[in-house]
């Protein structure tokens, strides 16, 4: 009786969260086909919005710079990500401190982060600035300035906050292996770096997957740090689709191109998720029906 109770008491929410979030993305799909612009309409036209976005040079720069930002987004988070976990895990002392420290960043919000390394690397008032002002004269390291490399400046405030959360995932991950074999192939002479470099990652790989799911997430919905940091700058350098979506959304009037964008921007991440959750599910499967 209890349990029919509580399922009842969840009823209203479950309304509310399939109204807002079901609800809301048939609609968005709904206003791609439609020749929408300052408000919705419903007059169909197909897919003319979606030729239109993909005939869009800014789209193509755009969904390029999003390409470059996952690519060394997700591979430097896993990486910086592992090799802090590693260390961590060798019951060193102070390690909650480090857990704490190491996962800071990413209690912060992406406008904060993005406005603090905006000013970190600003060339006037930054790192460039403090170490000119300390006769460091030939010192440069101006890439919010330069079109080629503001979005690597970018990665990095990227890298800063989201590293701490893979090392958290994958610390979880290596309390969980077997620390006997561990020993035994200490004992065989395997080196640690070997052990950690080839045995572990694929003992860890739910914990691996999992990780690239949520930078995933995170690199489509990389507006704000975007917007704090360059505001897609200098020129469209480092424009991403959220922003070219928001900003035919508000700043253009052009409901039917932003609704495309974001339909497609949705199709993606479902598509990259998809697959690796599969593959994860699979995975602990297997170990639960292998017993380990």
């Amino acid at each position: 009786m209890n349990s029919w109770i509580a399922r009842f008491a969840l009823v209203p929410a479950a309304m509310v969260a399939f109204g807002v979030f079901v609800g809301c993305l048939l609609w968005t799909l709904v206003l791609s086909f439609t020749n929408s612009k300052l408000l919705p309409s419903y007059r169909w036209v197909g897919l003319d919005q979606y030729e239109k976005l993909f005939s869009s040079s800014r789209w193509a720069v755009s969904v390029e710079n999003i390409v470059v930002f996952g690519i060394w987004y997700i591979g430097l988070c896993l990486l910086f990500g592992y090799i802090l976990a590693v260390l961590v895990d060798q019951r060193v002392r102070g390690e909650a401190l480090l857990r704490t420290i190491y996962l800071s960043p990413h209690a912060m919000s992406l406008i904060v982060t993005g406005l603090v390394w905006a000013w970190f690397l600003n060339p006037q008032l930054g790192l460039q600035g403090f170490l000119r002002g300390l006769g460091w004269e030939s010192f440069s390291f101006a890439w919010l300035a330069d079109p080629n490399l503001a979005i690597y400046a970018v990665v990095i405030a990227a890298v800063w906050r989201g590293t701490g959360l893979v090392m958290i995932l994958m610390l979880a991950g290596l309390r969980g292996v077997d620390q006997e074999m561990l020993k035994n192939l200490q004992v065989d002479g395997v080196p640690k770096w070997r052990v950690y470099a080839q045995v572990v990652p694929p003992i860890v790989a739910p914990m691996i997957l999992t990780s690239v799911v949520l930078l995933a997430a995170g690199v489509i919905n990389s507006y704000d740090l975007i917007v704090a940091m360059t505001r897609g700058g200098p020129g469209i350098s480092t424009e991403v689709p959220g922003k070219f979506v928001m900003e035919h959304f508000f700043a253009r009037a052009d409901v039917g191109v932003a609704t495309a964008g974001a339909t497609v921007m949705l199709a993606a991440l479902v598509v990259i998720a998809a697959p690796l959750l599969y593959l994860r599910s699979r995975i602990s499967q297997r170990r639960e029906a292998s017993g380990g």
